[in-house]
């Protein structure tokens, strides 16, 4: 099967749904099909082998000229091509100060529109590359704010094409109010475009269904898989402190001073030197004064000497940072869609303690891998860590299970081959 899998860079950042779509496309690979991995906006980041072509549609210098000027609506494709150079993206991602949704709204909406958005001409690009070079058999945008894609797509091509959700509620949730109605109202419209939509949860695939007002039976879930090589060890840990990890982008949405203030707790009710706590990730300019902040804060509540600041990992330093953990939690403040790092944590058989919201309690469900507890409250979180810290026998059970469920259910293959299978539902007719 040729599939063209189109995938939206996050300016410099690791993000699920690239490892997730990197994941995805060489697992297929592999098993013989001929994917087509295309980058939008900015070049894939991933702690993987990356498997995307070099060309980038959608450049996120072409896209924002585009929408600012209309000289740049109309200059030759040579131009364009220079202004998505790969070192330039990468570049302009690193000086990137903000990725606000607020300041977005305008864009966002112009993309949505499709061929009467300010970006016809990138949508031209990409028309033409699919039709005249690699003819695929079908098309997967990589989130709903791609819509606008779907229907000249399969009327130009005549091939099914399918949409992820991964989580754009959240993206909407901070746009103004009044680019938020007009964005949602065009979303609604434009998905009727789409043959059909794939979630990573049952909880998202619900949610979406409730939100863009299609039916159930268009969005089909297919649940995240890992390549596990690296990844395994057995549920034991050394002798020491109770560590709790952090393994997320450092920003308010995951719930970093939430863990934090969980964490404080937790250590006022124990011996000295008795609990750590261990936080890495990717950290974004956005973001620096509110991790500075929580920074301070644990200077002056004399946590400082138990609270180790990893930052980014690359795969082996996640893997063993994962291994060296007693317990993980993210405590999102929004209802996660995805929750990759769980199933990271549980292939190392180290247990978590999640919110009970969002695909949490799917994935600990799945797996028996977990602790789930009240959201949003620090006392829940730290009652949950605590039931871990004072039941090594629990929590080891708990890594043993969850690592044995992954390894068999949440593979990269698995995900390839019940993504294959709702393919199989689409490919073969030609839809109107």
């Amino acid at each position: 099967m040729r599939i063209a899998a189109i995938a939206a860079g996050a300016a410099g950042m690791i993000c699920g749904s690239c490892l997730r779509d990197n994941t995805l496309a060489a697992a297929l690979i592999g098993q013989g099909h001929d994917v087509a991995l295309l980058p939008t906006y900015t070049p894939l980041r991933t702690d993987e082998d990356d498997v995307s072509r070099d060309r980038i549609f959608y450049g996120a210098v072409n896209v924002y000229l585009e929408q600012k000027t209309s000289l740049f609506r109309h200059t030759p494709w040579l131009v364009d091509r220079l202004l998505n150079g790969r070192g330039l993206l990468e570049w302009v991602s690193k000086k990137s100060v903000s990725v606000d949704a607020r300041d977005l709204g305008e864009l966002t909406l112009s993309v949505l529109r499709g061929e009467d958005g300010h970006q016809k001409k990138e949508l031209g690009k990409l028309l033409r590359w699919l039709k005249d070079e690699f003819k695929p058999d079908i098309v997967q945008l990589p989130n709903a704010m791609f819509l606008g894609l779907a229907g000249p797509i399969r009327r130009e091509l005549g091939v099914p094409v399918l949409c992820e959700l991964t989580g754009e509620d959240i993206f909407l949730d901070e746009l103004t109010d009044t680019y938020r109605e007009q964005v949602v109202d065009t979303l609604r419209e434009r998905a009727a475009d789409a043959s059909g939509f794939v979630a990573t949860s049952e909880y998202y695939a619900e949610e979406m269904s409730t939100f863009l007002r299609v039916s159930r039976e268009r969005i089909h879930t297919v649940a995240m898989g890992l390549k596990l090589d690296g990844h395994g060890g057995d549920a034991t840990r050394p002798d020491g402190p109770f560590t709790v990890g952090y393994l997320a982008r450092l920003c308010p949405e995951k719930g970093l001073h939430a863990l934090v203030e969980a964490f404080r707790r937790l250590r006022q009710g124990s011996e000295p030197g008795s609990v750590r706590l261990r936080v890495a990730g990717y950290l974004g300019e956005r973001d620096r004064a509110y991790v500075d902040g929580i920074k301070d804060e644990v200077v002056a509540s004399g946590l400082g000497d138990s609270v180790d600041w990893v930052g980014e990992v690359d795969r082996a330093q996640k893997i063993e940072f994962l291994r060296g953990l007693h317990a993980l939690s993210v405590p999102t403040t929004y209802r996660e869609p995805k929750g990759l790092y769980v199933l990271e944590a549980l292939a190392n058989a180290t247990p978590v303690v999640q919110p009970r919201h969002g695909a949490f309690p799917e994935l600990v469900g799945a797996t028996g891998g977990g602790v789930l507890v009240e959201p949003d409250s620090p006392d829940a979180l730290a009652r949950g860590l605590r039931e871990l810290m004072d039941d090594e026998a629990r929590r080891a059970e708990l890594g043993r299970r969850g690592r044995e469920i992954v390894h068999a259910r949440f593979t990269d293959q698995a995900m390839a081959d019940e993504t294959l299978r709702v393919f199989e539902r689409y490919v073969g007719f030609k839809d109107a």
